[in-house]
């Protein structure tokens, strides 16, 4: 059996915070957000809006790159979203 491919994905809410997740299926994840069943923290800060995808590898490496991208500073963040790059996992 193969291993599933996960992704790392940034969405931008009301006031320009961004969500930093990890999923196996972005667009599932992200509409999940939208009707308010995703996470709690994005309840609420509707417009949501999909800024950053990447496929990462497997579950271990989305949570290493997950947890590295959650400590970057905002301009950080903004500037991998223009890059359109993910930082590596180690």
């Amino acid at each position: 059996m193969t291993e599933k491919v996960w992704y790392i994905y940034m969405i931008r809410c009301k006031g320009g915070v961004l969500y930093t997740g990890i999923t196996t299926d972005v667009q599932r994840r992200f509409k999940e957000h939208k009707s308010g069943k995703g996470a709690k923290f994005l309840r609420g800060k509707a417009p949501l809006t999909l800024v950053y995808q990447q496929q990462v590898g497997n579950h271990s490496d989305a949570l290493k790159v997950e947890i590295k991208i959650k400590k970057f500073s905002k301009i950080e963040k903004e500037t991998m979203i223009l890059a359109g790059e993910s930082p590596s996992q180690s």
